[in-house]
This record gives C-alpha cells, sequence and structure tokens, in this order.
C-alpha cells in the first residue's frame, strides 16, 4: 500500500486532490482557492499546503508568486508514479476503467515483460522458482477475485525480480496499479478463462532456461489477457478497427 492509500487527514487531502485534477473537476492551468478548499475540507492551511507539495513533486501542480498554486498541463505530470497510476484507476472505476487507460498498460506491459522474461530465464535463481510456483499454485487455488488478484500480481512481480535487474523490478510500481485492476475486471466476471496454463508455459520456459520460448509464452500470455479484457469490457483495439494501414491481407503488419 503506498503512503497515500492509508488513512488520515494528510493522506486523504492528498487523494480528495489528486482525483479532483484527474478527473478535470479541477482543471489545467486553473488557479486552487486555497481559503475555500481550505474551508470545505475543514483542515488547516498548513495540512493543505503539505498536501499539495506531494502533488507538486509528482508534477500535478505548481505554484508562484502573484498566480498562487495551480494545476499543471497533464503534459507535466509523472504519469508513471505508482500513486498517479492508482489514483487513475481508482477515478475511472467509480464509472468503468478508461479504456485508453488500459490498452496503455497492455502496450507497455507488451514492451517490458517480454523482455524481462527473457533475462529471468537466463538469469533465474532456484529461490526465483519457488516465488514463482508459489504464486502459480495460489493462482490455482480457489479464493475469489481478490486472491486471483493477487496471486496474479505476485508471479508478474517475481518475473521481474528474477530478471536481477533493480531498474526492471521498479517497473513493478508501473505495471502493478493497472494489472490489478485488469484483474479485477477480468476475474469478477463469470467464466473468465483459466489463466494457469499460460502463466505455467512461462514458468516451465524460465526453468529450463530458454529465453525463446520463455517470450513466445509471456507474448501468449499477453494476448489472452487482452482478450479477456475485450470480452469482458468491449475494449476494442486498434488492430481490430478496421484501419488499412494497421492491417494487410486479414493479418496485423
Amino acid at each position: 500500500m503506498t503512503p497515500y492509500a492509508r488513512r488520515g487527514v494528510h493522506g486523504q487531502i492528498v487523494e480528495t486532490l489528486a482525483r479532483r485534477v484527474l478527473s478535470g473537476a479541477i482543471p489545467e492551468g486553473a488557479t486552487l482557492d486555497m481559503a475555500a478548499l481550505q474551508s470545505e475540507l475543514d483542515v488547516s492551511l498548513t495540512a493543505l499546503r503539505e498536501s499539495l507539495k506531494v502533488l507538486a513533486a509528482k508534477g500535478m501542480v505548481d505554484a508562484r508568486q502573484k498566480r498562487g498554486t495551480f494545476v499543471r498541463p497533464r503534459s507535466d505530470w509523472n504519469l508513471l508514479d505508482a500513486d498517479v497510476l492508482r489514483w487513475q484507476f481508482t477515478e475511472s472505476s467509480g464509472t468503468g476503467a478508461d479504456p485508453a487507460l488500459l490498452r496503455n498498460l497492455g502496450e507497455v506491459r507488451g514492451i517490458i515483460e517480454p523482455a524481462a522474461v527473457r533475462l529471468a530465464a537466463a538469469r533465474r535463481t532456484d529461490a526465483d522458482l519457488e516465488s514463482l510456483e508459489a504464486a502459480l499454485a495460489a493462482m490455482g487455488q480457489e479464493g475469489g477475485a481478490n486472491h486471483a488478484v493477487e496471486s496474479d500480481l505476485a508471479f508478474h512481480r517475481a518475473l521481474l525480480a528474477a530478471t536481477h535487474n533493480e531498474l526492471l523490478e521498479r517497473m513493478e510500481m508501473v505495471i502493478e496499479s493497472g494489472l490489478a485492476q485488469r484483474d479485477r475486471i477480468v476475474h469478477s466476471a463469470p467464466h473468465s478463462e483459466d489463466p494457469v496454463p499460460s502463466h505455467q508455459a512461462v514458468l516451465d520456459a524460465v526453468r529450463d532456461r530458454d529465453p525463446d520460448a520463455a517470450e513466445h509464452a509471456m507474448r501468449t500470455l499477453l494476448d489472452q489477457a487482452m482478450r479477456d479484457l475485450d470480452k469482458v469490457g468491449g475494449l476494442q483495439r486498434p488492430e481490430d478497427a478496421g484501419d488499412p494501414t494497421e492491417q494487410k491481407d486479414g493479418q496485423a503488419k
């Protein structure tokens, strides 16, 4: 759990303001009315300013003399920050997850995880295999949607750890919030596809130290993940949209 997900006045102020900015309730370029916010949230000016420092560190707001505190353009926001990602998915979950955000996540995973699993196949240790096997065993157990989410996150976290590249391990922060939201959507739906076989194929290839097979298995897993999401959420990927620049003779370029 991130610091600002915990209960407490400071965390509540941070999350309230972040969600208003992300939803557009406080639009880009808007100057915050500090007195009005202080009165509405019933907090001290010091607490409000401290909370805004958190959002400033994430590129969402800034302060200038004579202008006050204002919302920066979205292009300045640290969209890869774990809190910002989580806030985006939390905000969108009230009206249904943002298809573009989920699709962006799928594309990011398609770049990172096939490459990461190649390293995992080459570098994994016995301890890494134990972590992957434990996560896969948990994935095969009944326990509801929350259990399915946690076991899936544990598997992908263990894969990134098996690369023994600390920068790739940190990509967990980018992937995890969106992956959790995607899993909740898919695993809460009836008759969702069994995730164990596709994950088992990845584990087998990593165990065999076969980078090519591991990459192929991961791409197959990611394709299944997008199909599952399409079935539940009706998401349409660019290659399904009939764009002639994306297809040729019925095959994606």
